[in-house]
């Protein structure tokens, strides 16, 4: 079995994570937590959202959704913490406006985590 912790806070991103997931998820066996954080100053709509389509996309494993407010980074390393997944799949997201690159939370998990960190590129929104 291998536990898979997705951070989310949007549709967009949740999609890729399961994009990803399609072909290396065993749903009878493996688990999936989809964890979503509203920042202190966000909108608690999009996380919302990604959870509808977690439920929705991965019915078929059952995930377990989270969703949390606080400060994003701290919120996914004590997600992480409590529940101890052997990979952690992240968006993309951010990177200066107009280029693609890796966000600062990305980068922040991929520093801070010592365990596999997949970062799933999501659609350029306009």
């Amino acid at each position: 079995m291998t536990r898979f912790l997705v951070a989310t806070n949007s549709v967009h991103v949740t999609a890729a994570a399961v994009d990803y997931l399609e072909d290396r998820l065993d749903p009878g066996a493996d688990e999936v937590v989809v964890v979503g954080v509203t920042g202190p100053d966000a909108s608690g709509r999009d996380v919302a959202d990604a959870a509808n389509v977690a439920r929705a996309r991965l019915a078929a494993s059952t995930p377990t959704v989270e969703s949390r407010t606080g400060e994003v980074v701290d919120e996914l390393l004590a997600a992480v913490d409590e529940h101890d997944p052997e990979e952690v799949i992240i968006g993309a997201n951010g990177g200066e406006a107009g280029v693609a690159g890796v966000g600062s939370t990305a980068q922040a998990l991929l520093a801070e985590l010592a365990r596999p960190v997949v970062v799933v590129p999501t659609p350029a929104l306009s």
